[in-house]
């Protein structure tokens, strides 16, 4: 890893504050995906208007100056959300008994991969939230399995699968305590 450059880190729970720099740093980070229907920009734009309007929505966005170099966000998630309903095999009372924290996106454009700016924003996401758990979805495909590898280092650990809609790959569930 290289050294961390001077990030600021902000936060917004108002979908509208922050849509466009969420929409421009997904288009460069997915961008060699863009041609799949799940990942083009305008499906992109339907899941976070969706996320942003649901409980407990939370964005953390890294900048370098004025510039958005990174993001994740999430919001809260019930026993019987969809989230759930889709996973397979059922996740266990212990995960699904109270609410929890759904990691829905986090990116980082290319040329800030490696500084640990991810694991920043994630922490930061993490920081103030009341939930036990934490937990995301990820292509085991990612990064030739690199993405996967490195939640597994942040602590996450698998408990099924899911394929969010007909377009998605089938996606690993993780799931880890949130602090």
């Amino acid at each position: 890893m290289t050294s961390a450059p001077a990030i600021d880190l902000r936060t917004s729970t108002e979908i509208d504050a922050v849509r466009g720099d969420l929409l421009d740093v997904y288009a460069e980070v997915r961008a060699p995906l863009l041609h799949l229907p799940n990942y083009a920009v305008t499906a992109f734009g339907e899941r976070l208007d969706r996320h942003g309007s649901e409980p407990g929505f939370e964005a953390v966005l890294a900048y370098d100056g004025d510039h958005p170099v990174g993001y994740a966000y999430g919001n809260q998630i019930e026993a019987g959300d969809r989230y759930w309903q889709r996973t397979s095999p059922a996740p266990r009372e212990e995960f699904t008994g109270h609410p929890a924290v759904a990691l829905k996106e986090i990116g980082v454009r290319p040329g800030w991969r490696g500084t640990g700016v991810a694991r920043r924003i994630h922490d930061a996401l993490l920081a103030d939230r009341d939930e036990p758990y934490v937990t995301l979805m990820v292509n085991e495909a990612a990064g030739g399995g690199k993405v996967h590898a490195l939640y597994r280092t942040w602590g996450y650990q698998d408990i099924g699968h899911s394929q969010p809609s007909p377009a998605s790959p089938r996606l690993t569930v993780m799931i880890r305590p949130t602090r």
